[in-house]
């Protein structure tokens, strides 16, 4: 007998040894298929609100179809591998909403607060949400005042979640794409955050509606600001140089109704707030300085741009230490590259 065959014969004998020795649980298991649950506000599906499909699925792993309606009731979700996913012919057709915010009291007679004043509240992990519309629209039902009228469409600190053609409405902090991990108390040494995927989407709002410490790329997504005497885009949230979090937006396009006043595309809501805006088409008129101040916090802070266009301003004007990079410096903020973490995650590869 050849040497070759005598060792492959033997790693046979091996794996058929293992097999007798170790239980089926101990092998690699496919993932389970997901349960499909219907939701419809008119009754005609399993249940007539996000959250009665959501708790009926207590370990998670489950695709909710959500049939063409508005659906004004809270949702928390924190199981792992959810999906949303809208029936419609556009994500206009299923609208999530509600209308809490940062003032409204909750069940201790105190205002919410800003973190816990979203339509959907999102702690699991593996969510997927697509062709539909997440809102918060305090702001259209109550009179704003200048404190307390924060109100969060979403809030998510769950890791790899991915949204697709989502809209978020909101007006003052919208999109609260944070994680719940780099901020905690007594944190020190490597964080790795949250890390979310948004292709396709729809983001507006006025003041800082893109905020906290996740680990982003908003892919191809219209940003739009609504009229308000100050328009920031974002207010990244990163704490400390170990934390690994930061907002890249690549090939988006800036929008705004008429009315929108000094358009910035971020302030520093943390001493080391990091954002890169890539390629962005600017249809609404950007402030040439870009960014702006927040308690000191702009000298140790990454805002980076690279080809920004149309209504962008004179790029020379902008405020310090941001900076225009190189197209050899855009490589490094690829999807692939920018949320692969230690699991190789590539959310471009999901369908």
């Amino acid at each position: 007998m050849k040497a070759g065959n005598a060792i492959r014969l033997a790693d046979c004998a091996a794996a058929a040894m293992l097999a007798v020795l170790l239980p089926a649980a101990a092998w690699p298991q496919k993932p389970a298929a997901k349960k499909t649950l219907v939701v419809a506000a008119d009754g005609s599906g399993q249940f007539k609100t996000v959250q009665e499909a959501v708790d009926s699925a207590p370990d998670g792993n489950v695709r909710i179809n959500i049939k063409p309606g508005e659906y004004r009731n809270l949702i928390a979700i924190g199981t792992n591998g959810v999906e949303l996913r809208g029936l419609g012919k556009t994500p206009q057709d299923v609208v999530l909403v509600y209308d809490n915010s940062a003032g409204t009291p909750g069940p201790d007679g105190r205002g919410l607060g800003t973190g816990r004043s979203g339509t959907i509240m999102l702690t699991g992990d593996d969510f997927l949400a697509e062709n539909l519309t997440i809102a918060n629209d305090f702001e259209k039902r109550h009179e704003r005042s200048n404190q307390g009228s924060q109100a969060v469409a979403l809030h998510v600190t769950g890791d790899r979640e991915v949204f697709r053609k989502v809209r978020f409405l909101g007006f003052q902090d919208t999109l609260y794409a944070d994680s719940k991990l780099c901020h905690a108390p007594g944190g020190g040494g490597t964080c790795h955050a949250a890390r979310q995927y948004y292709t396709d989407c729809y983001i507006e709002g006025h003041v800082d509606f893109i905020f906290g410490d996740a680990k982003a790329v908003f892919d191809r997504c219209e940003i739009h600001t609504l009229p308000h005497v100050m328009d920031t885009i974002t207010a990244q949230s990163r704490l400390r140089p170990e934390e690994d979090s930061g907002y890249v937006f690549r090939d988006c396009t800036v929008t705004g109704d008429a009315g929108s006043q000094d358009i910035l595309l971020g302030r520093p809501w943390r001493a080391y707030s990091t954002v890169v805006f890539l390629n962005t088409d600017f249809k609404a008129p950007l402030d040439p300085a870009g960014w702006k101040e927040w308690s000191g916090a702009l000298a140790t802070s990454d805002y980076e741009e690279f080809n920004s266009h149309g209504m962008a301003g004179d790029v020379s004007k902008r405020i310090a230490p941001s900076k225009q990079i190189t197209s050899a410096e855009v490589a490094k903020y690829s999807t692939k590259a920018w949320l692969a973490g230690t699991d190789g995650w590539d959310p471009e590869k999901l369908r």
